[in-house]
């Protein structure tokens, strides 16, 4: 019966990705179906007969031929010509369009304040496969400014890459922690909501376990939390801490490092990376506690409620030394 159900197994396999195939291909016509409308609606908004009457009229005249149709109402008809109007001309983002679903495309859109948070936002959505609900709670967690903060912070090597998976403030709105909680509190809430703190981390980080042993000189040592990324081919150790961060945490971690590096990493892995995670911490002090240390180790900070996205933006701007970026509104049309 084994060997029947690994064959049943490889017709699921079959059958999945035939689904998974024609999907993709329904949302890729749907999308460039409203790609066209919105460039038929762009270019008619230059003549003079074009208003809110051309577009009720059209909205009602589609409603008529293809009676029971969705979002092709006023407002439908306007997303689309936004839509259009957004990435025309933008060869970056045209390979990356039709990958999206057009529930993903209107939450960034909406949410989004320049060209390049919402590339970042589709590649992000796209290489995490988000639901509506992930991106959602992604943007509002202002995911875009605060990595973005984190590419300005020296990354150890070799983190410091334009791949650098590793945030400098992590957000865990999500857990259920009382006002005064302990760090087995935190770490049991993590586990408990793992499915929510993947999210926050991405999905190339594995979970292997929590309080995971390492023994040295017959003694037992636990990591809070062990997890595997699989781009980095690395363990990633991660320490909870409800206070501040202090500069004796980076010698512990350099300690977890290298018994993980010598008991369990194996061969074809590359080196582990420890992750501090604590409630606050002060810049300076990490960059003189880290400054001699060669383990690849970042010092990170945890937030239990959503940020103030405008803090962060202006944060971000105060670095970049950007100017103020206005609202996008989609132009004057009533959508």
């Amino acid at each position: 019966m084994n060997e029947l159900d690994n064959t049943f197994a490889e017709i699921a396999m079959i059958i999945e990705e035939a689904r998974d195939n024609a999907y993709r291909k329904v949302n890729e016509e749907l999308i460039l179906m409203y790609q066209r409308v919105g460039q038929f609606l762009s270019e008619k908004s230059k003549e003079a007969n074009y208003g809110d009457g051309y577009i009720d009229s059209l909205a009602d005249y589609i409603q008529n031929q293809f009676p029971g149709i969705k979002g092709f109402n006023r407002r439908g008809l306007y997303r689309m010509k936004q839509f259009y109007e957004t990435y025309a001309g933008n060869e970056k983002v045209s390979p990356l369009v039709t990958q999206l679903s057009w529930t993903n495309h209107l939450l960034i859109m909406s949410g989004s304040k320049s060209d390049e948070e919402r590339e970042f936002y589709m590649r992000l959505a796209i290489k995490e496969r988000y639901s509506k609900r992930q991106l959602e709670r992604q943007m509002d967690s202002g995911y875009y400014e605060r990595y973005m903060l984190s590419k300005n912070k020296l990354l150890p090597e070799p983190l410091h890459s334009e791949q650098n998976p590793f945030l400098d403030q992590y957000v865990v709105e999500f857990l259920d922690l009382p006002d005064t909680f302990h760090e087995n509190d935190f770490r049991r809430a993590l586990v408990k909501g793992m499915r929510d703190f993947i999210l926050e981390l991405g999905r190339d980080f594995t979970f292997v376990g929590e309080e995971y042993p390492i023994q040295v000189g017959g003694e037992d040592y636990r990591i809070d939390l062990l997890f595997f990324h699989r781009s980095l081919r690395c363990l990633v150790a991660i320490e909870l801490k409800v206070g501040k961060f202090k500069p004796e945490y980076v010698s512990k971690m350099d300690f977890y490092l290298e018994g993980l590096d010598r008991q369990i990493r194996k061969p074809d892995e590359n080196p582990s990376v420890g992750l501090l995670l604590c409630a606050s911490k002060n810049d300076e002090v990490v960059e003189y506690a880290m400054s001699r240390t060669l383990s690849p180790m970042m010092v990170s900070q945890y937030q239990l409620q959503l940020p103030d996205k405008d803090v962060l933006r202006k944060k971000l701007q105060e670095l970049s030394n950007l100017p103020e970026i206005e609202e996008n509104t989609g132009g004057s049309d009533n959508a």
